[in-house]
């Protein structure tokens, strides 16, 4: 018997962005490809297809997930939030903003995931989330450090290196909120 016989895909309902997308998946398509080749949501990006580039990181109800590691169907029922879900209307969020004001991005390829990342990152620091690098876990961080902010980021990898812009911004759009 050569090879497996193909999967027939079901009817998913993603919410993302705050809208419902009803979609005929195969149960093994990934939350990745999902967004990109069945919704036409092309922000989230395509990286390393092996969760260690942060590329395609998006939010799943708040928390940063790597969406090429994650099937769709695993997600039916929860807000999902993509790099086109941020900005409100016409007006970018606060992180978009301290993105473009402190040159946060060479060729953008991994800005999606990045500011994705630096989202959840804010709202877990604002929860009291400690990092590895918190000097005491029983209790809440004090400050958002840059070293703070590093750890936090190093699941996303920037191929250009524009790692000290992408502090300064998620530093500056923390000290906005």
């Amino acid at each position: 018997m050569p090879g497996n016989p193909a999967v027939p895909p079901r009817p998913v309902t993603l919410n993302v962005n705050g809208r419902a997308y009803s979609l005929q998946l195969e149960p093994r398509v990934t939350l990745l490809d999902a967004l990109r080749e069945y919704a036409g949501l092309m922000g989230t990006k395509k990286g390393c297809d092996r969760g260690q580039c942060g590329a395609c990181t998006v939010l799943a109800d708040g928390r940063r997930i790597n969406s090429c590691l994650t099937l769709a169907v695993m997600h039916e029922g929860e807000n999902i939030t993509t790099v086109e879900g941020l900005a409100t209307q016409d007006t970018l969020s606060p992180l978009q903003r301290a993105f473009i004001e402190h040159d946060a991005f060479q060729c953008g390829y991994c800005t999606p995931g990045q500011l994705c990342s630096a989202t959840a990152l804010l709202e877990e620091f604002r929860g009291g989330a400690a990092s590895t690098v918190t000097a005491d876990v029983r209790t809440r961080p004090a400050v958002l450090s840059d070293e703070e902010i590093r750890e936090r980021m190093s699941g996303n990898i920037c191929r250009c290196g524009a790692y000290a812009n992408i502090v300064a911004a998620v530093r500056a759009a923390h000290g906005n909120a």
